[in-house]
């Protein structure tokens, strides 16, 4: 199992260590690989999109030609994690709260329509409980960092709301959060994340 972290912006480290933990504690064998050109993304099973600046990933992506493999891969059935910018990424249609319409690269592969910064800029970013019982997660600290929500979910399966705003939906073999996982001193998410590989 090689599990790539796409590397070209963003809390790359974090994630790259709460994978390989969660291995370990999973006593399962893999290699975590960070993954940036078109050749190291072809050779993942798996994409962990992170945290970070979604429009600079996206712009990184399509400057170095892995935008378009990235968007083959997921096509394809690679399971995929996107967190914060990761869900911004993967969503349909974007706007943003505070600047209205972006223009922005999108992968497209979530049926959502998002709004960045919903719960407000980097100074109001919190922590708060929430439930993802539908995986088996009844209660998980978000870490939620200028986090993204998802305004109207087409054909996903929401996995979390935090009051009415939905931020973790999952399909297929994509999952993505509004919050930030690798923070949050618990690697349930990123266990099942790779139970899904």
């Amino acid at each position: 199992m090689r599990i790539g972290i796409l590397s070209v912006q963003g809390d790359i480290y974090e994630n790259k260590t709460a994978t390989k933990s969660a291995l370990k504690e999973m006593d399962k064998h893999g290699e975590v690989v960070q993954a940036k050109t078109t050749e190291e993304i072809k050779k993942v099973d798996a994409l962990i999109i992170p945290g970070g600046e979604s429009t600079t990933i996206g712009r990184l992506c399509q400057e170095n030609g892995s935008f378009d493999v990235i968007k083959q891969r997921i096509d394809s059935g690679m399971p995929v994690l996107g967190i914060c910018a990761g869900l911004v990424l993967l969503s349909s249609t974007v706007s943003d709260r505070i600047t209205g319409k972006t223009e922005q690269p999108l992968l497209g592969a979530l049926d959502v329509s998002l709004e960045r910064n919903s719960f407000g800029r980097q100074i109001r970013s919190f922590e708060a409980d929430i439930s993802l019982g539908a995986i088996g997660i009844p209660r998980f600290n978000g870490v939620f960092i200028r986090a993204p929500s998802i305004s109207k979910a087409g054909d996903v399966e929401v996995l979390a709301k935090l009051g009415e705003k939905i931020v973790a939906v999952k399909k297929d073999k994509i999952m993505a959060t509004a919050f930030h996982p690798e923070l949050a001193g618990d690697l349930s998410i990123h266990k099942h994340f790779i139970e899904s590989i």
